[in-house]
């Protein structure tokens, strides 16, 4: 049974709407012109132009390879074959390209990236400058032997290297993954051991919340743990080459060098031109409930799906500077990267989000005069927890766009956000994923902003909430899906020749669609509510609830900091059950818990209020900072969580096990 509870977003007014300037500059704008042009007819609005993006397909997406110029070699059609295959469509199958070529069109002397870090250090690179270091880094990798499909894996910080060489491993025609430096060895293991990698990048270490940590240590431990590898590159970070020891890694069978290896020639850079669908990056589920997924995503569909969002749904252009806090290990930095084949600037940064202050990147965006800011809902809420107001101390005039991800955005954080830190501003919410390495439901240049919604539908992408029928839902929640063939869907699954493992993940539920495992509401504007993961799902008395309808009501009391709800089996049927984070000096007590039940019963219904309301000093999370129910829900349920090291912090699991409260 499908929660009934509707969005009611016919009585909602907009937080914000676009200036008539606005409208007009947008790339938008000047697309759907564009498209109109060709195809001898208006658009009257955006619903106009997406209703048509979905319904004829492959003239859209060759709207978009034209409009973006991509730069490629072949013949544009047929732009889709097989189009009511799902799994099985193919896009452009008469092209080629080269995914890094796109990302370095641009070859002068305006600022390409600034990497900046916890200890205070800038340092900037030229388009110009990053094309010489990715060719003599591609340089370097093809010395070492990488040639097309190789993978080359990276355990790396967020920094401007780690860009350079992806650009160059993908020049080559390689196949890019990355992690995050703060996993641990069996995370590593259980990622770069599936895809083995030839190459493995790592820095000596990285800086965090005013620490330091040595990656060099974790790395000897793997290195002959990793099937295939032959060469590590060491990125000097917290020292310098003279200052670094190589000496722990003697046991390694393979070659040992340095980044910036002098010995390698200037070589101009050559770019393998190649098949649309071509191996472009491994990226990786989360891992929580087993071995994370190796999901391969094609250079062709990552790279025109990227640029329909930066450039339409973003409104991102070559004045513009970038930055989003992110870490190799999530999907953001891959979508990050690719703003270069815009020719903005992107501002890179490596470190803690609250050290030396929990203004740090609010610092950040002022100092470098950011015009797009993309970050996690959690932090935007922790700003507004700890009474930032940067609408009053930050000068902030040259950002017009926010960006948010990772978890739903809370209606208070929407408020928040139009309240202290600026009000004539884009706040885009946006969801996809890892396993679209894109989204399904973004931001728009051309539409009002509504508390609690993602404004659109992305063009191309034939997004539809179904019910467990299977049947089209408007103002109800179900499951998020889309229903037709879109670039961005993965090239495949690593080592899942017959494609079992990948039709498993995404199209048992509904055959020939995509379900993405979210449960969302389309409601009568248009816009998309994301309620949770449909595998968190709350089913008490058989309701569907996502979790995150609970979690925007109970986070916007000043006493809680979080919350993690989870189902639990009772008595033949599942209760709710609400773990909290409370401000420090705050006990919970009965009078507390009443007004946590009151509220969510005043805002939500009956069903959605806990049976039960436990503090905890912490919540689990993954690597990118999402709090994992699954995870809880298998420890107070006594059963395993079979892969704790893709947790940030799996020791805060002891929290949720045996609790006497669950007993009763």
């Amino acid at each position: 049974m499908i929660n009934p509870v509707t969005s009611k977003s016919h009585a909602v007014a907009p937080l914000w709407n676009p200036s008539s300037d606005r409208r007009e500059s947008a790339n938008l704008t000047r697309f759907m012109r564009f498209v109109g042009e060709r195809h001898d007819r208006q658009f009257a609005d955006y619903h106009e132009l997406y209703e048509w993006s979905t319904q004829n397909l492959a003239d859209f997406w060759i709207n978009v390879w034209e409009f973006c110029g991509i730069k490629a070699h072949g013949e544009l059609h047929p732009a889709l074959q097989n189009a009511e295959l799902m799994p099985g469509a193919r896009w452009f199958p008469n092209m080629r390209l080269n995914f890094a070529e796109n990302l370095l069109r641009f070859k002068d002397e305006r600022v390409a990236i600034v990497g900046l870090d916890e200890s205070g250090v800038r340092r900037s690179w030229s388009y110009a400058a990053l094309h010489a270091a990715v060719a003599q880094c591609a340089a370097k990798l093809r010395s070492l032997g990488v040639v097309t499909g190789d993978r080359v894996a990276a355990f790396m910080p967020n920094l401007p290297e780690t860009i350079i060489a992806m650009l160059a491993t993908t020049s080559i025609g390689a196949v890019w993954s990355s992690c995050s430096p703060d996993f641990g060895e069996q995370g590593v293991l259980d990622r770069f051991g599936q895809i083995k990698p030839k190459v493995l990048l790592c820095a000596d270490g990285y800086q965090y919340g005013g620490k330091r940590f040595d990656s060099l240590a974790k790395i000897s431990r793997l290195l002959n743990q990793l099937e295939g590898l032959a060469h590590l590159i060491v990125v000097p970070h917290l020292a310098t080459e003279v200052d670094i020891d190589l000496a722990q890694l003697r046991s390694f069978a393979g070659s040992v060098s340095f980044f910036n290896d002098a010995s390698t020639p200037e070589t101009p850079i050559s770019f393998a031109e190649l098949p649309f669908d071509h191996p472009l990056y491994v990226l990786y589920s989360s891992g929580t409930t087993g071995v994370p997924k190796c999901i391969v995503h094609g250079a062709g569909g990552t790279l025109i799906q990227h640029l329909k969002e930066l450039i339409l749904h973003t409104d991102a252009r070559r004045d513009d500077r970038l930055l989003y806090y992110t870490t190799c290990g999530w999907m953001m930095w891959n979508w990050m990267v690719s703003t270069l084949a815009v020719g903005a600037t992107l501002v890179v940064y490596d470190g803690s989000p609250s050290h030396p202050s929990p203004k740090v990147l609010w610092d950040i965006v002022e100092q470098e005069n950011v015009s797009i800011f993309g970050t996690s809902a959690k932090w935007i809420s922790a700003s507004e927890k700890a009474g930032i107001k940067p609408i009053e101390s930050h000068r902030i005039a040259n950002l017009r766009t926010l960006l948010s991800t990772g978890s739903p955005l809370s209606n208070e954080s929407f408020e928040y956000v139009y309240r202290d830190v600026k009000d004539r501003i884009l706040l885009a919410s946006i969801s996809g994923g890892t396993d679209i390495v894109s989204c399904f439901a973004l931001g728009n240049p051309l539409l009002p902003v509504y508390r609690g919604e993602l404004q659109c539908r992305g063009l191309g992408m034939k997004v539809e909430i179904l019910s467990e029928a299977g049947a089209a839902l408007q103002e109800q929640a179900g499951e998020l899906c889309c229903t037709a063939p879109f670039p961005s869907m993965p090239v495949g699954f690593f080592n899942d020749v017959d494609g079992s493992k990948y039709r498993a993940a995404y199209f048992e539920k509904f055959p020939n669609i995509w379900c993405h495992g979210d449960l969302a509401t389309l409601t009568s504007r248009y816009g998309i509510v994301i309620h949770g993961r449909s595998d968190a799902t709350l089913n008490p008395g058989g309701v569907r609830i996502g979790t995150a309808e609970i979690y925007r009501q109970v986070e916007k009391l000043e006493e809680v900091l979080e919350s993690l709800a989870v189902g639990q089996d009772w008595e033949d049927d599942v209760r709710v059950v609400l773990f909290v984070v409370l401000r420090p000096g705050i006990a919970l007590d009965d009078a507390l818990i009443g007004k946590i039940k009151s509220t969510i019963r005043a805002n939500t219904t009956p069903r959605h209020v806990p049976a039960k309301v436990i503090a905890v000093p912490d919540l689990p999370r993954t690597r990118s900072g999402k709090i994992t129910e699954l995870a809880v829900r298998n420890v107070i349920h006594q059963r395993p969580v079979n892969n704790t090291d893709a947790l940030a912090n799996p020791g805060v699991l002891e929290f949720f096990r045996d609790l006497p409260e669950l007993r009763t």
